[in-house]
């Protein structure tokens, strides 16, 4: 039969628990992170967003690349149903009257595009029969169209006073114009890409592409192919100027001021490496075709390249390092020239 515990055994047993309750206690109040254990922690988070982060950006910039490759196929569509309706493609810019411009005003491609856009609220405010800078047609060019904007541009400062060029007047209007980051690639410059190859191909026969000022292309006359001849390319950031990477306020741009304006589409010249300069051939180190100068220039805000849009409707992807004699046999559709694929 047990015995009952003496006074003194009641005594250490009762110190016992307390014992065990202030270890318990204890052990509860230092079962946290200590600090070092803390610091390791956000160094190894630190660690892994820093490894996630590329894959992350790479991923988004990858959208929208796709985004502005469906924007140029968009635009392919439409000019192409332009050619079906009039029988050519539409002028890069019309200063007399031609398809789609019965009136002779000056008019660019994109709003002689618009109709098959299916932008009716745009069109239905379009009045051809006056400039692109007159009377509701201005107000008609503030309209932001999503298809002429590339995604990875971003936000770009847009001026409401406009410098003139000849014969339109400069401008002071309440709200910015549209932009396109997108624009016609009339051809290339004979005295600018010449000097480059072995011997001269390219005159005022043979150096235009497929929209170029007041033109009249039929798919006849793209010899080179529609597949290989280059008729819109990238040209993002305008009115903005910008010279690798960088946005120069101190410079200005009178072309490329809006989808509406008629004078933006430009030839192909070659810039030299910092974009200062465009046409000066070898001896100015003008050999870059693309991503030095987005004034009446390719220009992309895309990692490493831009697209291209083709007469036949297919969107390229070309290196920003692609040569300039390449450029320019992609930008002309009647020189016969030998092109090698470099689509990446």
């Amino acid at each position: 039969m047990p015995q009952p515990a003496s006074e003194s055994q009641a005594s250490l047993l009762d110190s016992n628990v307390i014992f065990k309750m202030n270890s318990r206690r204890h052990r509860n109040l230092f079962s946290g992170f200590t600090l070092i254990e803390l610091l390791v922690v956000i160094a190894i988070i630190g660690i892994l967003m820093g490894l996630l982060m590329p894959a992350v950006q790479s991923v988004r910039e990858a959208a929208r690349r796709t985004q502005c490759k469906n924007n140029l196929r968009q635009l392919g569509i439409a000019v192409a149903s332009f050619e079906s309706a009039f029988g050519v493609y539409p002028a890069s810019g019309w200063t007399k009257a031609g398809p789609g411009n019965s009136a002779g005003k000056y008019v660019g491609w994109r709003p002689l595009a618009v109709p098959f856009m299916e932008l009716s609220n745009v069109e239905a405010e379009y009045d051809f029969s006056l400039n692109w800078w007159e009377g509701k047609n201005l107000d008609t060019a503030t309209v932001e169209v999503p298809m002429l904007l590339c995604p990875s541009v971003g936000s770009v400062f847009t001026d409401t006073s406009i410098v003139a060029k000849p014969p339109r007047p400069s401008l002071s209007i309440v709200k910015a114009l549209g932009r396109s980051d997108y624009e016609a690639i009339m051809g290339v410059k004979p005295a600018s890409i010449n000097p480059f190859l072995p011997s001269p191909i390219y005159n005022n026969e043979n150096r235009f592409s497929v929209m170029h000022r007041d033109s009249r292309v039929r798919h006849a006359d793209i010899r080179d192919g529609l597949s290989t001849t280059a008729m819109i390319v990238e040209c993002g950031g305008r009115p903005n100027v910008f010279r690798n990477n960088e946005s120069r306020g101190d410079l200005s741009n009178d072309q490329g001021i809006g989808w509406a304006d008629s004078e933006g589409p430009f030839s192909l010249d070659g810039s030299n490496f910092d974009g200062s300069a465009e046409g000066t051939g070898p001896a100015g180190g003008c050999s870059f075709a693309m991503n030095k100068r987005n004034d009446n220039e390719p220009y992309s805000f895309h990692p490493i390249g831009g697209n291209l849009l083709f007469a036949g409707g297919n969107v390229a992807f070309y290196r920003e390092d692609v040569s300039l004699i390449l450029m320019a046999s992609l930008c002309t559709r009647g020189g016969r020239e030998i092109i090698q694929d470099a689509d990446f």
